[in-house]
This record gives C-alpha cells, sequence and structure tokens, in this order.
C-alpha cells in the first residue's frame, strides 16, 4: 500500500468516495455528541480529508486504527487530535464497552472469509457500550459487478489495472443482517451507496487528475454525485457498490 499512499493517485476519486460516506454519515449521526468513537481504518484521513473532522463534530474523543504502519503514520501527521493505534480489527486493544459509537467504512471487505467478519463483527460488538451504534459500508455483492470482481482472479484484474490491492470476503443485505444479528446488533437501516460505474469513474478521475483544470474537476465530482438518486429506487442493492448499515447493540 505505500506506493498508493506516496503516488497520491486517487485524490479526485478520493474525494468523491469521501462525499458519500459524509452523506450517508450525516443522516445518522446524532445531535448530541458521543464521548468516544472508534473509526476501524485510517486510509481516507491518510489520503485526503476522510471524514475526521465530520466525525469530531460528533465525537469528544476519536480513536482510529490501521495495521498498516505506512497509513498510521500519515494520518497521525495530517490530524494531531486522533488518537492512531495500530491494531488489527479482529484483536481490538480496547477495553469492552469503551466506545459510544463505530465507523466502519469498507473496512471489512478486505478479509479472506465471511467468518473474519463475522470475527470483527463480534469484537465491535464488545468494545462497544450498551446501546452503542455502528455505522458501516461493506463492499456489496448482490451487485453484479462486484460479485464478478470477486469471481475472478486478482491477478488478472490487477494487472489489467482494475484493482489496485487484493479485495476480500463481499455480502450482500442479507447476508450482513445475519452476521449482525448473530453477532448481537439490532439493525436499524440497510442502503446502498456509491452507485455511479465505478471502473470507468476510476479511470476518468486519473486523466482528469493529471490533465483536468479544478473547474473540471469539480463538474465531473457533481456529475458522480448525480448517481447517488438511485439509492431511492427498489433497485439499489444492484446498483450500488456498497452496503451501508445503521445498527445499535442489543
Amino acid at each position: 500500500m505505500a506506493p498508493l499512499l506516496e503516488a497520491r493517485a486517487e485524490v479526485l476519486w478520493r474525494a468523491h468516495a469521501d462525499a458519500v460516506n459524509t452523506a450517508l454519515l450525516a443522516r445518522w449521526l446524532p445531535a448530541t455528541r458521543w464521548a468516544r468513537l472508534l473509526k476501524t481504518d485510517l486510509w481516507d484521513e491518510a489520503t485526503g480529508p476522510g471524514l475526521y473532522s465530520l466525525l469530531a463534530a460528533h465525537a469528544d474523543a476519536i480513536a482510529g486504527i490501521d495495521f498498516l504502519p505506512s497509513v498510521l503514520e500519515a494520518a497521525a501527521v495530517r490530524r494531531p487530535g486522533l488518537l492512531a493505534v495500530l491494531a488489527d480489527v479482529r484483536r481490538l486493544p480496547f477495553a469492552a464497552g469503551a466506545f459510544d459509537a463505530v465507523v466502519s467504512t469498507s473496512t471489512l471487505d478486505h478479509f479472506d472469509a465471511r467468518d473474519d467478519i463475522l470475527v470483527a463483527v463480534r469484537v465491535l460488538h464488545r468494545v462497544l457500550g450498551r446501546g452503542g451504534r455502528l455505522l458501516l459500508t461493506l463492499d456489496n455483492r448482490a451487485n453484479p459487478a462486484v460479485a464478478l470482481r470477486n469471481a475472478l482472479p486478482f491477478s488478472l484484474l490487477h494487472r489489467a489495472g482494475l484493482v489496485p490491492y487484493p479485495v476480500g470476503a463481499a455480502l450482500g443485505p442479507r447476508g450482513l443482517r445475519r452476521v449482525l444479528h448473530e453477532a448481537g446488533f439490532e439493525v436499524l437501516e440497510t442502503t446502498a451507496v456509491l452507485h455511479c460505474p465505478r471502473v470507468f469513474a476510476i479511470a476518468s478521475a486519473r486523466r482528469l487528475q493529471r490533465r483536468g483544470s479544478p473547474a473540471a474537476a469539480a463538474r465531473f465530482l457533481a456529475r458522480l454525485q448525480r448517481w447517488e438518486v438511485l439509492a431511492r429506487l427498489p433497485t439499489r442493492f444492484l446498483t450500488g457498490y456498497f452496503i451501508g448499515v445503521h445498527a445499535r447493540k442489543r
């Protein structure tokens, strides 16, 4: 991941992903402040503005974990107020009930197996206090493009420039709800986000980042954002690349 971090080759695409996640989380974050919040990876904060400013407006203290030292260091430099901890989400070094909320954006879809997702969700349940909230996104296996990507060999996708790093197990909306229920969560809302054609959007973002003007980049981001209207349709789980879930610890 270090070369990707240093190259900053997807700044424009990350800006769109951050905007989509910000809009989703803004719906679920409370009017009152939480005391302690955990974010389960720091890639967003290491490569761009990320979600830190939004989360800091809703929590007194924010801890973030990552298992890559380079990502952890970059995020800590950019966000001095962040408690950055080197850790695996399946083995968190925090006490039971340490947090009021957990934000996990596309973290649990990097494991090889569904069982690892269940282990991680159970650990997140442990570190949440009674009634604690889990705001989570995960690769959406109900989307045919995601299902096809996961079925093809990584070496082939990587050589074609379609996938920069190995992908992991994914779940559909029903599978994710089952995992959350099994781990002890009550699912409050499920949706789908990031509806633009991802492969083409990322390729276009790279070209614009190299040769486009700031005005062209702004127009491009506005066009990508219009795809999110598909989240309102009954077909949202066929077009969204990520499932978004708001859950509460039972």
